[in-house]
């Protein structure tokens, strides 16, 4: 299939905004009241219905599971009005709903969008991700690198000392010896409650303080967090990861056969891209959802691969 130059991203970016603001505030009525599935399900059916008013022929490659497992946003549900560009769809309705339940930072929802066959169909498993900011030479650092290998290397390439260098990983007990290797070296840690896409993000953004992302997580956030990246500079390495023969058959269905392939950016969004996300509960990348006496406020990053722009957006809603 040949992919179009131009999916019409320009018209598109404000649509897709407005899809992932709709679902930030569908979700923000649950801040803080200990129900993630029905945080997840308001997110999804205020995300579902606002892809349907987009004039796209849109299908979901990245979303909220297999047909039969997900009733809304499932893998291959055709989104759109049927008229327009032929787009893939990544998605996460509600990136933290345990963060959105609990009423903890940096809850997201998170939705990219790129022409038709570009996004890596990557399926529900895990991922090993590597992640660095703009302005580094290429493949300065690689998965093939012990992780302290990582640090020095970066380090010398930032012209610093190891313990210059910061790094963003999930806290999870899988995590424990990847730890312990990066403080072995003097670098500092920033552990992560939930949301590896912010926390990707954050290796691209100076005010953060975030270097290097490393650590394993779900594939599918590895794709949202590319796509991200793709718009804001910066690299990023990716590895599916399989526990079962049953993993491997996701994988294999979803037409992957490398299955120890190492995907760079760049393979994992092949075209131009769009990316959105809102804040649902504050944030370090977005403020999350205000409420007040008949109104909603929500904060929107917006960003295009195309021209670099990234944009943020306020939006004041009159509520009921």
């Amino acid at each position: 299939m040949t992919v179009p130059v131009d999916f019409n991203d320009r018209m598109l970016s404000l649509g897709l905004a407005r899809v992932s603001e709709a679902a930030a505030h569908a979700s923000a009525r649950l801040i803080g009241r200990g129900d993630e599935k029905a945080a997840d399900q308001a997110a999804v059916n205020a995300m579902r219905d606002q892809l349907n008013m987009l004039d796209i022929k849109g299908v979901v490659v990245i979303g909220e599971g297999e047909r039969d497992e997900a009733p809304m946003l499932y893998i291959g549900e055709e989104v759109g009005t049927g008229t327009g560009p032929e787009v893939d769809i990544a998605l996460d309705p509600l990136e933290g709903t345990t963060l959105t339940a609990k009423d903890m930072p940096n809850a997201l929802t998170v939705i990219a969008m790129a022409p038709r066959g570009t996004l890596l169909h990557a399926p529900d498993v895990y991922m090993e991700k590597l992640a660095i900011g703009p302005g580094y030479p290429t493949d300065v650092v690689s998965l093939a690198m012990e992780p302290a290998e990582r640090v020095r290397a970066l380090a010398k390439a930032k012209n610093c000392d190891a313990s210059d260098i910061t790094c963003c990983i999930l806290e999870r007990p899988r995590h424990q010896d990847l730890i312990a290797e990066i403080r072995a070296t003097g670098a500092a840690i920033r552990l992560i409650t939930d949301g590896d896409v912010a926390g990707v993000i954050h290796c691209a953004e100076e005010t953060t303080g975030i270097d290097m992302y490393m650590g394993s997580g779900g594939a599918p956030e590895g794709v949202l967090a590319a796509s991200a990246l793709k718009c804001m500079g910066g690299q990023m390495w990716g590895k599916l990861l399989f526990r079962n023969d049953d993993e491997r058959g996701r994988a294999r269905k979803a037409g992957i056969t490398d299955l120890d392939r190492i995907y760079s950016r760049d393979e994992l969004v092949t075209s131009d891209v769009i990316f959105a996300a809102t804040g649902v509960t504050n944030g370090s990348i977005v403020q999350g959802v205000k409420r007040e006496p008949g109104f909603q406020t929500t904060e929107t990053i917006l960003m295009r691969s195309k021209t670099g722009s990234v944009r943020r957006m306020i939006y004041r809603n009159p509520v009921k």
